[in-house]
């Protein structure tokens, strides 16, 4: 028997789809930079939300915007789909499960119900205000978990297209920023301390550069406890993604067994067409959270890590929001953007509940 053959992609097919790369990913990385460097001139301004914003304003000045959607576009397609799952491996790197279990099993599962609370609602309000089942989850997704990353997440599992990651993210990006500005006034009206201030902030701020952003106003152990919350909730994006995996293959399979194959007269039932239970990705994302819960990295590989993860998806956000069209936006994201400021507020009330509970007076 002859031994199987695979595909060889010709030479010239590769550099022609470098080509047809190079321009959007040459056009990111000065975006990014100068998320960056706007970032160290003011640290309220995180790096994430920056990229998006930069993202916009390229898709939307006159000049610009016909580069971003013409040349660019494959590029910057690319960045918003790979170098997203790219960026949501490194991110691994920032949760330790050691920290994680130190804040104590009764914080665990206060965390585990704002996020579950967080994401049916999230999801109800959605649909009350009739938006499409697949943004709905998006947004649920984003809102409750981590921001753009859980967004790229779920849209990849669930094979949402591309271009229906945009509005979610505009959407988290948003309502992150207005955390920024709104929580820490509140501090002084509801007599927070320091620490639920932390705990709040990372119970309820959707990106994890916007609860630093959030929590460093409050001081060191407001930040230190924040970043812990968030993380926590951070790890949640596995089994969540993993459930909706599980639900997807199941949907997938029913709907195979009633689907005729005109070809063979009987049904389909090859498993080709299933989605993976869990993408690889996301045990990716799973293999950096042991590696960094082991211990065996100097904080030099921490901080090179951290660094890798930022410039991914800063290219990725970037490269979302490159795709927006703000007449578009305005035309058709109202409905959204209620829907958005409504669950913004319920995870905000859920955070606080979770806060006072979790940190004694």
């Amino acid at each position: 028997m002859p031994p199987p053959s695979f595909p060889v992609v010709p030479a010239g097919h590769r550099r022609w789809q470098l080509a047809r790369l190079l321009p959007g990913l040459l056009t990111g990385v000065p975006a990014v930079a100068t998320a960056f460097a706007l970032h160290a001139v003011i640290p309220a301004l995180p790096a994430m939300t920056l990229a998006v914003v930069l993202g916009l304003l390229a898709a939307n000045l006159p000049g610009s915007g016909t580069w971003v959607a013409g040349r660019a576009r494959p590029g910057l397609d690319f960045s918003g789909k790979h170098l997203m799952r790219a960026g949501i491996v490194v991110l691994g790197l920032k949760v330790s499960v050691p920290d994680v279990l130190g804040l104590g099993w009764m914080a665990l599962l206060l965390i585990a119900g704002v996020v579950l609370a967080s994401f049916a609602g999230t999801y109800g309000i959605s649909r009350l205000f009739r938006l499409p089942r697949e943004a709905s989850l998006l947004i649920a997704t984003g809102f409750s978990i981590c921001g753009a990353s859980a967004i790229g997440a779920m849209a990849a599992v669930r094979r949402i297209r591309h271009v229906d990651t945009v509005l979610p993210v505009a959407l988290v990006t948003l309502c992150g920023t207005l955390a920024i500005g709104v929580l820490p006034l509140l501090t002084h009206p509801l007599q927070l301390s320091p620490e639920v201030f932390g705990a709040w902030t990372g119970a309820s701020v959707h990106d994890v550069g916007q609860v630093v952003a959030t929590a460093q106003t409050a001081g060191t152990s407001a930040l230190a406890i924040a970043v812990v919350v968030k993380l926590t909730r951070v790890i949640l994006l596995a089994p969540m993604v993993a459930a909706a995996g599980l639900q997807q293959r199941f949907t997938a399979r029913r709907a195979s067994r009633r689907t005729p194959d005109e070809t063979a007269g009987g049904f389909v039932s090859s498993d080709s067409a299933f989605p993976p239970l869990v993408p690889l990705f996301v045990l990716g994302f799973l293999a950096m959270v042991v590696l960094r819960s082991t211990g065996w990295l100097s904080p030099g590989w921490l901080d090179a890590g951290n660094a890798l993860q930022e410039l991914l998806l800063g290219m990725a956000l970037f490269g979302l929001g490159s795709a927006v069209r703000i007449r578009t936006l305005l035309h058709t994201g109202s409905r959204a953007l209620l829907a958005a400021l409504a669950s913004w507020f319920l995870i905000a009330v859920l955070g606080l509940t979770a806060a006072l509970l979790m940190i004694p007076s």
